[in-house]
């Protein structure tokens, strides 16, 4: 009996680990509803904590779905924007240990046996204004499900008190939802309600009135003060201030 269940305990013992290298992971199946706000997609298996028996102990592994969120960032006139930062923070996230002054953002669940880390790297926008959020997401019962908020450009209140200038966001953050399903393939990303700026157009006459509403501030040209009598105008001062140099000669 004895040597009966020694011998059951070593064949458990090989097992195990044998069925985590050939058990492997499911196919990835992407059904995409995000119109590619969300790419890049893997699945991988990461060790998430231990299981601690009588007499020895195995790792213990999770399915993660790794991927991308991006988007773009640009000016009021469509041009796109170099070196904009843009962060996710999940849902009761907190900056993750590590993450370089908190630009990782991790939402944890622990228990006794394991950690696991919902996260999310910073994403800065390129010569075309493409910016990525790279995220690792474990799947739970075939399913990703996480909520959370795209803040843009966060730091840029301060950058303008340190440096003078920076690019203010007209839309600080947003929330978002990203769900993906490994067995349909599902994958959706959705964002909350959005403010949207209108103005009114037109002039009301006689029984219409003009309708209620604020209009978009007019870009002014600073008018040039006129000359006191006896001095050039400002163009004719440009054009003397160029005269003195011999250029072309």
């Amino acid at each position: 009996m004895k040597k009966g269940f020694v011998k059951m305990l070593a064949v458990a013992l090989l097992v195990s680990p044998l069925a985590g290298c050939f058990g492997g992971l499911k196919r990835l199946k992407v059904v995409d509803f995000t119109d590619q706000r969300v790419g890049d997609l893997s699945l991988t298996k990461k060790m998430v904590g231990k299981r601690e028996f009588l007499f020895f102990s195995t790792t213990k592994m999770s399915v993660f779905l790794d991927g991308n969120v991006q988007g773009v960032i640009t000016d009021y006139q469509g041009n796109p924007i170099e070196g904009v930062t843009v962060k996710v923070v999940p849902d009761t996230g907190k900056a993750a240990a590590g993450g370089g002054g908190g630009d990782e953002f991790a939402a944890t669940e622990e228990n006794a046996n394991s950690s696991i880390n919902l996260t999310f790297s910073p994403g800065i926008s390129d010569t075309m204004g493409l910016f990525k959020i790279h995220f690792s997401l474990p799947v739970t019962d075939d399913e990703v499900d996480v909520r959370g908020k795209l803040v843009y450009n966060p730091g840029w209140d301060q950058q303008r008190m340190n440096l003078g200038k920076a690019y203010e966001p007209q839309l600080k953050e947003s929330p978002f939802r990203l769900y993906y399903n490994l067995d349909s393939g599902f994958l959706a990303f959705a964002e909350g309600v959005r403010k949207i700026i209108v103005q009114p157009v037109g002039e009301g006459t006689g029984r219409m009135k003009n309708l209620p509403g604020a209009r978009a501030p007019e870009s002014s040209k600073p008018v040039a003060a006129p000359a006191a009598e006896g001095e050039p105008a400002a163009g004719k001062a440009e054009e003397d201030l160029f005269k003195g140099f011999d250029f072309g000669q």
